[in-house]
Parts: structure tokens; sequence; C-alpha cells
């Protein structure tokens, strides 16, 4: 009887000992598989050259914290949607909400929605060749982007400059059709956004972004003739992804999230943005 508990005790000791092994082995699995997620399938985010230099700052420090980010750089502003909306990214990074509304009622086949809010910018208007808008002679051939989002925030800045009048003063979404008012007569040069910043050593006044014209080096962005004294948040580059992200790939959707903290709240990525747009060109558009 003795003997015969004395096995059972035994069997029984091995058995849990087995199942022991089994659950760590089973555990160290499941952690091996959960880095494997960030390692070999990154979190891809599809952004605009001009704002690589910032986020490749915060990819650094997510890195640290055991987020792997791949980022994507697309030259044009339509790749990164329809890109996202593929699901051959995860996000994207270049628009603000005014472009992304004008986005989605153009193509109704979007399903992609904003996330969260990064940095806001102040856009300008550009001069090599006059020091002043008063020094703007008749028929100034000035560039304006051709999008009807970017095109109706430069008729906003003229319109603040007193170059031009718009039929409704407020309307964001106006376009060369809406000016009431061409006292200089202005001659309007339509490009697409990027390539404003590249159009100052042709043009007689430009409107464009900072960030683009620290890009191309074609002017000093600090060199505004006038800049737009908006400081609200409606024109802040958004993180957008699709609309069904979080449900689809929820590891990514919680990743991205604390990569947006992070570059939300780094100081180094606080000190690129001075140093890649200005410390008075820009602000945190998650705050205002």
């Amino acid at each position: 009887m003795a003997i015969a508990a004395k096995h059972r005790a035994t069997v029984l000791g091995v058995t849990i000992i087995a199942v022991l092994v089994l659950l760590s082995g089973w555990a160290f699995y499941n952690k091996s598989q959960a880095s494997n997620v960030t390692k070999d399938n990154p979190l891809t985010i599809g952004i605009s050259p001009p704002f690589a230099n910032p986020l490749k700052e915060a990819v650094a420090a997510a890195k640290q914290q055991g987020i792997n980010v791949k980022l994507v750089e697309f030259t044009d502003w339509n790749t990164p949607n329809v890109t996202l909306n593929s699901g051959d990214i995860d996000a994207n990074y270049f628009q603000h909400q005014p472009f992304l509304t004008n986005a989605l009622k153009q193509h109704p086949e979007y399903k992609l929605s904003a996330l969260d809010k990064g940095v806001a910018t102040h856009v300008g208007l550009y001069s090599k060749k006059y020091q002043s808008l008063a020094a703007l002679p008749t028929r100034a051939r000035v560039v304006v982007p051709n999008d009807p989002v970017n095109q109706g925030r430069a008729l906003l800045l003229l319109q603040q400059a007193k170059l031009i009048g718009l039929k409704d003063p407020n309307n964001f979404l106006s376009n060369l059709n809406d000016i009431s008012s061409n006292p200089k007569q202005l001659q309007f040069v339509e490009v697409e956004g990027p390539q404003t910043a590249r159009a100052v050593d042709d043009a007689d006044l430009v409107f464009s972004y900072p960030h683009y014209l620290r890009l191309a080096k074609t002017i000093d962005p600090n060199q505004a003739l006038i800049l737009d004294d908006t400081t609200n948040n409606r024109y802040a580059i958004l993180f957008v992804t699709r609309d069904d992200f979080a449900q689809k790939n929820p590891e990514h959707a919680e990743q991205l999230k604390k990569f947006i903290h992070i570059y939300q709240t780094s100081p180094n990525v606080k000190q690129v943005l001075n140093k890649e747009i200005g410390e008075k060109l820009w602000f945190p558009g998650w705050t205002s």
C-alpha cells in the first residue's frame, strides 16, 4: 500500500512538472510571437518628406519601447490616401481635416478617419523679388495650390493681406472664381501644393508652407511678407487610419496610439520640429 501510494505521488509529481514545463513553453512561445509582430510586421505610416525628420526622432524613441515603426514617404498628396485605403499601410500623416474631408467627398469609397492630431503650421506669402506687399506690381504673378482646400487657404491669406476680396470672407473653401475684388489684377498660377516651395525662384509672390520651403531650400521660411493669423487646429496635420483599423489590427492600433503619444510629448521631437519648421512657425495641434 505504501509503495503504491508512493508510486502515485511520484506520477502526480511528474505530471505537474510536465504541465508546468508545457505552460512555461507556451508562455515563451506567445512572448516570442508577440515580439515578432513588431520585428517582422512593423507599424507602417505614410508621410510627406517635410515631416520625415521629426517622425524619425519619434521612431527612434518608440524602438526603445519595443515598437517598430516604418515610415513610407510619398511625394504627392493623393497616393497616401489611396495606399492607406487599400490596406498597404497602417496610417498616414500628411493632411489636415479640411483636406481629408474633401478627399472623402471626392472618393466615397475611402473608409478613412482621423485618429489624432499632430502639429499645425502657419503659412505665408513669399517673394524673392519684392521686400513688401506694397511693392508688388500690377499684374504680378502669384502662385497658389491647385487643390480646392489649400487654394482656399491661400485665398484667405491673400484676403488677410488685403490683396484680394472674396465673395464670402469666411469661406475656407473659396476658389479663384470666388474672388470679388482684385485691385492689382494679380495673375494666378496654380501648381501642386508641394511645388509652391520651388516656384519662389520664378514667380512674383508665392503662397507656401514653412516645412516645404525648408526642404526645398529656396527661401528662409521666416522671411514671409505675411503669415496667416490662424492659431486654431483646423489645419493640424492628422494621423489618419482606416475605419476598421482597430478592429482588424488591434496590436498595431495600440502601437500607433503609443507612437502618437511619443511624437506629441518627446522633447527631442520638439527640438527637431523647431529646427525643421521654425520655432515660431508651428504649434501643437493637439492642444489648441
